[in-house]
């Protein structure tokens, strides 16, 4: 392979983990922004910023699902890829990468057309009532437009850092963050078009964010090119990778089903305002985790080239690295939660009650974060090592199995049932940590000893076939 990819199998560890995830981190931080900045806009909009903020926020299930499906095809496909470039098997990564490209467009075609066929009506169950409904869909509306550019920016920017090019798959979502910075209070403010006017912003600029991805998978620089001939789905190539990118899809779209259980919990017990609190919560749980993601893509390549390669003291000392630098994020994180929440609050918004439960509320719903970078480093390094099947279970256990059953069970025996709600986050956060750390104690040197299991290198050529 080419001097890039051999840096993976080469370079020190420690150097490469942080050169690595440090555009990564970058990449992140820019990337929620997009949906975070036209937060930060709508809610300082005079009289009716409150309100439109929650209508904004009611729209977040949906947001969440488009970037799960962008997720399906980029988490499964490029640790893949990276693994067949380990192995020396450019062709077959090529493949993976020509069957993803596809599996996207197709995907974001139809979402857009179920967006815009039924997502009124189902923001009207996710939580919207008549008094937020024209702002969620206001905003939904327009969005739904730009769910192709939105899928080819996040799905394919995995595959720039499968090969290593961080540098450059931060440049993707920067380009992008930047120009929605830019356009939001020109659209918002100086056109006075509102939440239409922040949905505008944010699709123009992924947009821009997508035709620079395929410039470069298509260009002269990149080690794996999309190619015309490897478009074409295969269940062979495809299906492998759907199985890998089960669990960081079930993250995703059961983050978007998360929050319309939690919308309506809130709704039904704390109206309004308890929902709109939610909202900014959530805001601030998605920007604050972005740097243990950001570590995890960072640590991506260099684990799944490496096991493909059977380099396992290389596997194991970017592990050791991963939850170390994810743990004393965390901690951190968690200690800047409890400390200051009022600062987190006032970024978002400026009317005093929403204000004051922001700050309760965020104490509650942040007590377990301190421990939330062991389940991210354990869970993503299952991913990167092609183990498709312990990565899905940890992903339904903390949602599916935990969170999404206490929201509603709380409240029936505890006296504050807003509280309640809230509390549901950090009780569900500690349990997965014990499952997940137990789990990859005891199977991780067991994997390294397996390695890749022939069953899973199903993308094979025609011309290697049997």
């Amino acid at each position: 392979m080419q001097n890039k990819d051999n840096e993976l199998g080469t370079r020190p560890v420690g150097r490469l983990l942080f050169s690595l995830a440090l555009p990564a981190i970058t990449a992140q931080v820019v990337n929620v922004l997009y949906n975070m900045v036209d937060r930060m806009y709508i809610g300082h909009i005079p009289v009716v910023g409150a309100t439109a903020l929650t209508g904004l926020g009611v729209t977040l299930p949906v947001i969440l699902l488009v970037s799960a499906f962008a997720t399906l095809a980029s988490m499964g496909g490029a640790p893949r890829a990276s693994i067949m470039m380990g192995k020396g098997r450019k062709e077959d990564a090529e493949r993976i990468l020509g069957n993803c490209t596809m599996a996207l467009v197709v995907m974001a075609l139809l979402l857009t057309a179920a967006i815009l066929l039924f997502g009124r009506q189902a923001l009207l169950i996710f939580g919207a009532d008549q008094e937020t409904i024209g702002y969620a869909w206001d905003y939904l509306a327009i969005y739904a437009l730009g769910t192709i550019a939105v899928q080819v920016a996040l799905g394919l920017n995995a595959f720039i850092t499968a090969q290593g090019f961080s540098r450059t798959s931060m440049l993707t979502v920067l380009i992008g963050a930047v120009l929605n910075i830019i356009l939001d209070p020109v659209f918002i403010f100086a056109l006075n078009m509102g939440v239409r006017g922040a949905a505008l912003a944010t699709i123009l600029s992924q947009a821009v964010s997508a035709l620079w991805v395929v410039r470069f998978l298509t260009g002269k620089k990149t080690h794996l090119r999309i190619r015309v001939p490897y478009l074409r789905i295969s269940a062979k190539v495809y299906l492998p990778c759907v199985a890998l990118g089960l669990s960081p899809f079930i993250m995703q779209f059961t983050e978007s089903v998360l929050y319309v259980c939690f919308n309506s919990s809130l709704l039904r017990y704390g109206g309004n305002l308890a929902v709109g609190a939610m909202t900014i919560l959530s805001s601030v749980m998605q920007f604050s985790l972005l740097p243990l993601q950001g570590l995890t893509q960072g640590a991506q390549p260099i684990v799944s080239f490496n096991y493909g390669a059977g380099n396992k003291d290389r596997v194991r000392a970017c592990f050791r690295m991963l939850i170390v630098a994810c743990t004393v994020y965390s901690v951190a994180l968690w200690a800047l939660a409890m400390l200051t929440p009022q600062l987190f609050a006032a970024i978002f918004t400026s009317d005093p009650a929403l204000r004051d439960m922001t700050v309760h509320a965020l104490r509650i719903y942040m007590a377990a974060t301190g421990l939330f970078g062991i389940q991210v480093g354990c869970q993503q390094t299952f991913v990167a090592m092609g183990n498709a099947k312990t990565s899905v279970f940890l992903a339904l256990l903390r949602k599916v199995f935990l969170l999404i059953p206490l929201i509603f069970i709380l409240p029936c025996f505890l006296p504050n049932q807003v509280d309640a709600v809230f509390l549901a986050e950090p009780i569900s956060d500690f349990i997965a940590v014990c499952v997940t750390g137990t789990m990859f104690y005891r199977s991780f040197s067991r994997y390294l000893k397996e390695g890749p299991r022939s069953a899973q290198d199903v993308t094979k050529s025609p011309a290697t076939r049997p």
